[in-house]
């Protein structure tokens, strides 16, 4: 038996928040998960974003508390291309979304930016850059 990757679990402040963000990032969450305690959206390649509030936790988890800090987790998603890294940072940046790390041309051969979900999760942004000619 070997395990596998499944589903990565985030526990949200805000529900609407979070799918929101999510969405707006192209998670296909299902209509009405804004106000559910639990929420999973089926990325391709089947693996699933699961969300679900504080309180959800604590009731089968009695004496869970919520972590404090920053970068406890984040996501790495892949862009089309350096000008959709550009385009995604911005758009929610507009939408009153932290940027952590404005796009920039990382030495490692990407485009790459950091934004933050309503939990304070870091979203990687990034894309490979054109080989040089």
């Amino acid at each position: 038996m070997t395990p596998r990757l499944d589903a990565i679990g985030l526990v949200v402040s805000d529900m609407a928040a979070s799918v929101a963000f999510y969405r707006r990032l192209g998670f296909p969450f299902p209509e009405g998960a804004e106000q559910q305690p639990h929420a999973e959206a089926v990325l391709p390649g089947g693996v699933r974003l699961l969300l679900d509030t504080e309180d959800t936790v604590r009731s089968f988890h009695p004496g869970w508390r919520a972590p404090t800090g920053s970068g406890r987790a984040a996501l790495a998603l892949l862009c089309s291309g350096p000008d959709e890294v550009d385009a995604v940072y911005e758009d929610l940046v507009n939408a009153g979304h932290h940027g952590e790390l404005k796009p920039w041309d990382a030495f490692w051969g990407q485009r790459y930016a950091v934004v933050h979900d309503p939990d304070g999760n870091g979203v990687d942004l990034f894309a490979p850059l054109p080989a040089a000619e």
